[in-house]
């Protein structure tokens, strides 16, 4: 089996190297296309208004002066021969919970190779920056457990998966649980303003905790809960329940 792995967080991030093993339990055929630098919340961007450069790092091993989009792009249609049989995007450092999957560069490079008809799943670590263990312990324990019975799990065509780690140790984990997409609460969004040292000002998206209903069923919920999180996920955005009303308003 044909394994490439990409991120958002970049080729030399150390949750690429718990994947790199978490993926070695599958194969030894295992590629690299990764983003040189870090990527958080590119989202499915495209790199459009200037050349994307790929530059080698080893055997199989490449990193693209992109997006996290760009890298898989680039993997399927440069850097490798043939198609990959699997794509591992991850592990991220930090949790892609609920609405965060619009903003994620992990999960849409996910959704990159899930539009090519390639099985994607799209991997996180949620971060307790106040722990003492190990911040990937979680996903380097059960990475595997989760991604072996997605192996050969029939999926429609145009989904894929996303996994979420809970932020605690490895032994602490209660297990894992098939959830929905959970809900966050982006009303008190914050904007850090300040000054650069010529007196013009900028501005800075704060990262601040935000708040999130844990609906019964939901990601958000199963982490809580301290079990990883699978969710699949759909491409098409589609509000189907409207389309019926929609068209009365235009006959």
């Amino acid at each position: 089996m044909r394994i490439l792995l990409t991120n958002d967080d970049g080729i030399f991030a150390p949750g690429l190297k718990v994947l790199e093993e978490i993926a070695a339990q599958f194969s030894d055929d295992v590629w690299i296309c990764a983003p040189h630098e870090e990527q958080s919340g590119a989202g499915h961007s495209l790199s459009l208004n200037a050349p994307v450069r790929l530059h080698t790092h080893g055997p199989r091993r490449f990193s693209v002066t992109g997006t996290p989009t760009d890298s898989v792009t680039l993997a399927l249609r440069t850097v490798l021969d043939s198609p990959p049989d699997l794509i591992l995007s991850g592990v991220n450092r930090g949790a892609n919970l609920g609405d965060d999957i619009t903003y994620s560069g992990t999960v849409s490079a996910a959704i990159e190779g899930a539009l090519a008809g390639i099985r994607s799943i799209g991997l996180s670590q949620v971060l307790d920056r106040n722990a003492s263990h190990d911040q990937f312990d979680a996903a380097g324990a059960w990475g595997a457990r989760a991604i072996a019975p997605l192996l050969d799990t029939p999926l429609p065509s145009r989904t894929l998966i996303n996994v979420n780690f809970p932020p605690i140790a490895a032994n602490k984990v209660a297990g894992i649980r098939a959830v929905r997409q959970g809900f966050h609460d982006y009303s008190r969004g914050s904007v850090v303003e300040g000054r650069d040292p010529r007196g013009l000002p900028y501005y800075w998206f704060g990262l601040h905790p935000i708040e999130h209903t844990l609906d019964h069923g939901t990601d958000l919920e199963a982490i809580d809960e301290g079990f990883v999180s699978v969710t699949p996920l759909q491409l098409d955005l589609t509000h189907h329940a409207s389309l019926g009303a929609l068209a009365e308003r235009y006959t």
